[in-house]
């Protein structure tokens, strides 16, 4: 009885050994399968591998260089990316790849066995037929016969330049950056603007601080009166072209006051005309004024402005151009130096680029 227990457990031993033989060679499946049956001669057949395996095995797929023959009469042309997607809660994964093959002689060929190796035993996959056709060659009529066909331009496609062109764009606005900034250095000129908004001030204001100015530095007490004269004179004629509107700079002292007569009364215009005729008089004639005399001008100048003033309502401050100076140390010019010659660096680099793609696209 012991014996027969005994030979009863042997018997289901080796069954679950050979059961557990046989699950473990199922657990890896290797299928091929080509996309037609038979194709012309030259023309290309694409073979799908699939190989389904444990998620921590090592897969080898087959491997061949180009134009290399797998089998007499079938050439190997490329094979693309392994394509892998996981099984079974991520327990098993399912390899995927393309092979392209193709055939130059006409004949039914037996495709060779695409052998993948995982964890370094061989699993073959099962063998193809292919057959490579002919085309029917009419001999009897040679006109139908037509030669080779010149080689024919492909289609203009932007998808293929828009690279090229992006890269032209960043080339172009490196380039007018750089010749911006060496134009502004060569020139002295500086390379930032800013604008702030800056209150205009009526022109019997400007006038007034300019003559403040002239009292201040007592210019009039000083034995240099042409200096004088020509300061005060400065200020009213400045005066008069923002308060009248006509260019009073590059008129002469007697055009002046022709012109004023036009809306001036002549008691403003008396004292006015007396200082321009010192002004004159010390500016072409050498002639010598004193103390006295420098301080009743400068009251006539102050008199007039006053009685001709006029008083603007209060106007929204104007935009001005206000230049931002660089202060440029022995570190900031260096250090602007620098990124001029690397900016200078990825422009060479960019045209080049531009100029190998531009090669590429038109071989």
């Amino acid at each position: 009885m012991r014996l027969m227990n005994r030979i009863k457990k042997y018997i289901l031993l080796t069954i679950c050994c050979l059961f557990g033989l046989v699950k473990a060679e199922a657990q890896v499946t290797v299928d091929a399968k080509l996309d037609s049956a038979d194709i012309f001669i030259g023309q290309r057949i694409g073979m799908t591998l699939e190989v389904s395996a444990d998620a921590k095995a090592n897969v080898e797929l087959p491997e061949w260089d180009s134009l290399a023959q797998v089998a007499p009469g079938i050439e190997f042309v490329r094979a693309e990316k392994a394509d892998t997607s996981m099984l079974n809660d991520g327990k098993r994964m399912m390899l995927s790849r393309r092979y392209y093959f193709t055939s130059f002689d006409s004949a039914l060929y037996l495709m060779p066995e695409m052998n993948v190796k995982v964890d370094g035993k061989d699993y073959p996959s099962k063998k193809l037929a292919l057959k490579v056709l002919t085309f029917d060659i009419d001999t009897l009529h040679a006109d139908s016969i037509f030669g080779i066909k010149e080689e024919l331009a492909p289609p203009f496609d932007w998808a293929e330049w828009r690279e090229v062109i992006w890269f032209c764009v960043l080339a172009l606005l490196i380039g007018g950056l750089l010749c911006y900034v060496i134009y502004r250095l060569k020139t002295n000129k500086p390379i930032i603007r800013r604008i702030r908004n800056k209150k205009r001030q009526p022109p019997h204001q400007v006038a007034m601080q300019k003559i403040a100015q002239i009292k201040e530095e007592k210019i009039w007490q000083s034995e240099d009166s042409k200096e004088y004269y020509t300061q005060l004179t400065e200020t009213l004629r400045n005066y008069i072209k923002e308060r009248y509107g006509f260019n009073a700079m590059e008129m002469t002292s007697f055009e002046i006051i022709q012109k004023l007569q036009e809306v001036n009364d002549e008691e403003a215009i008396a004292e006015l005309r007396e200082l321009f005729q010192t002004a004159d008089l010390v500016k072409f004639a050498k002639y010598s004024t004193l103390i006295n005399e420098n301080d009743r001008n400068l009251v006539n100048a102050i008199e007039y402005i006053n009685q001709t003033k006029l008083e603007e309502p209060e106007q929204k401050p104007q935009p001005e151009v206000i230049v931002v100076e660089e202060k440029r140390s022995k570190i900031a010019k260096w250090t602007l130096i620098g990124s001029l010659v690397v900016a200078g660096l990825v422009l060479l680099g960019v045209l080049i680029f531009v100029g190998y793609r531009i090669y590429m696209l038109t071989l």
